[in-house]
């Protein structure tokens, strides 16, 4: 009996049932491997992961990899049920000699069995997959953003997203797409919101009578007009909503869309190496904007204008004259390293602290009150400031004293103990609670539908809950799997508290990039009091494994 590990992948839930995508490539894959007498006894399935992704970026495949190195993995091979859906472009070429470095067996029914690491013939169907899968996602990608090109421009659709402030979503009847309407999905079109739209004519009148960004959202706050994330909070559960920022505004003066025009494709998502250093380590997606003769417009009005485009184009005029001119920079000698970009806090607002040099050295700061309004009365600095010099040497000291072998023992315990008590436990009761309270909701619905209520409304009711009753289900399933994921047992958590502690000896020594990817290896957060002057840094390997609190 040969014992095998499966591998798959689907990467949109939402046109794809996960579970049906699952059952056919296990069925695919056991009807390989069970002639040959092999058993499937590990699945690892990811969920939600674009194939672009290389392996060690997807938590499925990151795990499977992993667990190649402990001897006791179980299994001796791996089978794929489809290829296409686990290698992009050369993924094959960087993950099979690890595979053959472990002495595991890459099993795919392409080859009719294991591929054969010696043959040049299996090495050349297996990158033709990669590069066919890639082909694959270029042209569906092409063939969306066409699509939706042609829906903005000709129909002038609503194709999705928040409504900017001012507007909000109504029904515009059922979708044009027959299979997609007998699923109950609708169009949806803009409306004026009779309490955001005046303020949005406002903003604009006031700007063009001589008032600035931050004086506008000052006024606005002192008023008690809710900002965009303060008046649509279900939308922004991620900003605070406090009060009025002038990038806000500016925001508002820069929609075409408030003219009643549909326009479509002022930004754009490109792909850019993780690290330029290591191909290896994939693309990140980042969104860039689009110049104004590349913006795509409706040849029509699609919504009731808030604004005419006369009032638009004079306020345009404006702000590009209030422009600085090109300026002249002189290119950097060396890139800037922030060792802890992106991993501190502030905490009074909660908001990432930024990288910022001075004295030639880098600081971390945070300009809450240069940038929203005063108005609200919120207790913050002008300015916040934490000099790196200042934190790292706590930090690495702390790091060392967690991972000494003096302290494994009493780390290793704290990992183990603290899997029940993970935020994915937290997830999953989230989860399960909001799933039980989208049954109850459809239970209703039915309820008003058997009263005679407009199908029509009822039928748009039931879909946004069963939308989001399939976004709790996928919810429910990626905390399950990230639970079972950290259920180590305590040899392993030793081996990688071990592993870990032989490298932070190596802080002090490393260079910027390295450091900084240990750091982002080992979850490290921190967050910064202004007020007591206190960092408070927390430590994550899948579990909670400590946290320590020091002055600066």
């Amino acid at each position: 009996m040969i014992r095998f590990a499966f591998y798959g992948r689907v990467s949109t839930e939402d046109q794809q049932d996960p579970a049906s995508s699952k059952q056919w490539q296990l069925h695919r894959s056991r009807a390989l491997i069970e002639p040959a007498g092999g058993v499937v006894v590990a699945e690892f399935f990811d969920i939600g992961q674009s194939r672009s992704l290389p392996w060690k970026r997807r938590p499925e495949a990151a795990r499977l990899l992993a667990s190649l190195a402990q001897p006791d993995r179980g299994f001796d091979a791996i089978v794929i049920g489809e290829p296409q859906r686990a290698f992009y472009g050369n993924q094959f070429g960087l993950t099979f000699p690890v595979l053959t470095h472990y002495g595991v067996a890459l099993w795919v029914p392409e080859v009719g069995g294991a591929v054969d690491p010696g043959s040049e013939a299996h090495d050349l169907v297996m990158m033709l997959f990669g590069g066919m899968s890639k082909g694959e996602r270029t042209r569906i990608k092409t063939r969306v953003r066409t699509a939706m090109s042609a829906q903005a421009e000709m129909q002038g659709r609503f194709l999705g997203g928040r409504p900017p402030y001012g507007y909000r979503l109504v029904d515009a009847g059922p979708h044009t797409n027959p299979e997609k309407a007998s699923d109950g999905k609708r169009l949806h079109r803009l409306e004026p919101d009779p309490v955001t739209a005046p303020i949005v004519r406002r903003i604009y009148d006031d700007y063009l009578a001589g008032i600035g960004y931050l004086a506008l959202a000052e006024q606005l706050t002192a008023e008690g007009i809710a900002s965009p994330s303060g008046y649509d909070r279900e939308r922004n559960p991620h900003r605070h909503g406090r009060a009025w920022g002038k990038s806000a505004v500016r925001a508002i003066l820069m929609n075409p869309r408030y003219t009643g025009y549909q326009v479509w494709a002022k930004q754009r998502r490109e792909e850019v190496l993780v690290d330029v250093e290591d191909v290896g380590a994939g693309h990140r997606t980042v969104m860039r904007w689009n110049g104004e003769a590349e913006w795509v417009w409706s040849a029509e009005m699609a919504q009731e204008p808030l604004i005419d485009r006369e009032l638009y184009e004079a306020v345009q005029a404006k702000m590009q004259a209030a422009k600085r001119g090109p300026q002249q920079r002189r290119p950097k000698a060396t890139q800037r390293p922030y060792l802890l970009r992106g991993r501190l806090h502030c905490g009074l607002c909660g908001r990432r602290l930024q990288g910022s040099w001075h004295h030639n050295e880098p600081y971390y700061r945070c300009l809450y009150a240069q940038q929203y309004a005063a108005a609200s009365e919120f207790p913050h600095p002008k300015a916040v400031y934490l000099r790196e010099s200042d934190l790292l040497p706590d930090i690495d000291s702390w790091l060392g004293t967690i991972f000494d072998p003096e302290n494994v023992d009493a780390t290793c315990e704290a990992m183990v103990g603290a899997v029940d008590t993970t935020a994915s436990a937290i997830a999953r009761t989230e989860a399960q609670a909001a799933i039980k309270e989208c049954d109850r909701k459809l239970e209703h619905y039915r309820a008003a539908l058997d009263a005679g209520t407009d199908p029509r409304v009822v039928g748009q009711w039931i879909a946004e809950v069963t939308s989001e009753k399939r976004h709790a289900e996928t919810a429910l399933r990626a905390a399950s799997a990230d639970a079972e994921a950290v259920r180590m047992t305590k040899a392993q958590v030793r081996e990688a508290v071990e592993e870990i502690g032989g490298l932070v000896g190596l802080l002090g020594v490393s260079r910027p990039k390295l450091r900084t990817r240990f750091y982002e290896e080992i979850g490290l957060t921190a967050v910064y009091d202004p007020h007591q002057k206190v960092v408070e840094a927390t430590a994550d390997l899948g579990v909670r494994i400590s946290s320590v609190r020091g002055g600066t």
